[in-house]
């Protein structure tokens, strides 16, 4: 990675809480991009984070256009959520991810509606963005 990804990847800041990302995506005129995954056990998962949202592309364009939410269910004892933060997990997944498909990514107005949702990994960064593009 070059410096220019490490920055950009660190000036993207993913959240935990979709009703302050619906207010922010409102604010900003922006789509909510909602990510589950299983960060310590989901092998696709954590190659979609490196592969996908790690690159400097997805970087590039989420910057301006998206709001990210990650909706992450650790099962390993050393990696548990706060109580708080488990419960908006399990919330987002009641509504966007009732089946419990990892890793799923949903695309959200700010009005909480799915625009599309991707199932397991992505590998071409390009076209998923141009996938995401098409809804702006």
């Amino acid at each position: 990675m070059n410096l220019l990804t490490i920055v950009l990847i660190s000036l993207l800041s993913w959240i935990g809480d979709f009703s302050q990302a619906q207010k922010e995506a409102q604010a900003n005129k922006k789509l909510i991009l909602l990510n589950f995954s299983g960060s310590d056990w989901c092998g696709p998962c954590i190659k979609l984070k490196h592969d996908v949202f790690e690159s400097e592309a997805f970087g590039q364009y989420a910057q301006d256009k998206l709001v990210l939410v990650r909706a992450d269910f650790p099962r390993l004892k050393k990696n548990q959520l706060p109580v708080d933060q488990q419960a908006r997990n399990d919330q987002m997944a009641e509504r966007y991810n009732p089946n419990g498909k990892f890793p799923l990514t949903v695309l959200i107005n700010s009005q909480g509606k799915v625009l599309k949702e991707w199932e397991g990994y992505q590998p071409s960064v390009q076209k998923f963005i141009a996938e995401v593009a098409a809804y702006q």
